[in-house]
């Protein structure tokens, strides 16, 4: 079996409601990211994932990430792993796009990187640490971790550079699987959200 990797992005908190970058802040989930790990877990224990038998599971140690991994039943299997926690955001953490935009017109992080926090190279070097352990053995991988760091992996999977991670958007508790098609890595599946019901505030 060529080796899979299942991303699942945690759940709704204030933060990300508000569109603020939340890096090592350790954020809880609000309510509505409680219930959407619980229908992510819903999807995840019926066919035709079947509680997903035989992966393994890692999780960002950070509260929202592992919080998601427990709701959503995989908490027992699941080993924290430090190189699944979110982009170190630096001065921008908890800023805003309008208001980085404010005192950095036309910044895109994902070509500028951000001032004291990880550069583009460092976030690469992890997800690349994901890519390959990922593939490391035949089976499937669960992984339940950040938007920026899920789409940095994403990227990478793909073969890609850091910068495509700025097309491939992810919502909260959003379910994404990276496999191979024609023996090349692929996009199976990408931002699916579609155990939510009915729809909670997501963005």
């Amino acid at each position: 079996m060529a080796p899979r990797i299942l991303l699942a992005r945690h759940g709704q908190t204030q933060w990300s409601l508000a569109g603020k970058h939340t890096g090592r802040t350790d954020v809880p989930l609000l309510e509505e990211g409680r219930q959407g790990a619980k229908l992510l877990g819903e999807r995840l224990h019926r066919p035709p994932y079947d509680g997903l038998p035989g992966v393994e599971v890692r999780t960002s140690p950070l509260s929202r990430a592992r919080e998601t991994c427990e709701l959503a039943g995989f908490g027992d299997r699941a080993t924290p792993w430090d190189t699944l926690m979110e982009w170190d955001y630096g001065t921008y953490e908890g800023m805003t796009p309008d208001e980085i935009q404010a005192v950095r017109p036309g910044w895109l992080i994902w070509r500028d990187g951000v001032p004291g926090g990880e550069t583009l190279e460092q976030m690469t070097a992890r997800a690349d640490e994901v890519v390959a352990w990922a593939r490391s053995a035949d089976r499937d991988v669960l992984v339940f971790a950040h938007g920026h760091m899920l789409r940095s992996i994403g990227a990478r999977w793909l073969d890609l550079d850091l910068t495509f991670a700025a097309r491939i958007r992810l919502n909260p508790t959003s379910l994404s699987i990276l496999g191979w098609a024609y023996g090349a890595p692929a996009i199976e599946t990408w931002n699916d959200t579609g155990h939510q019901s009915p729809p909670g505030i997501y963005g």
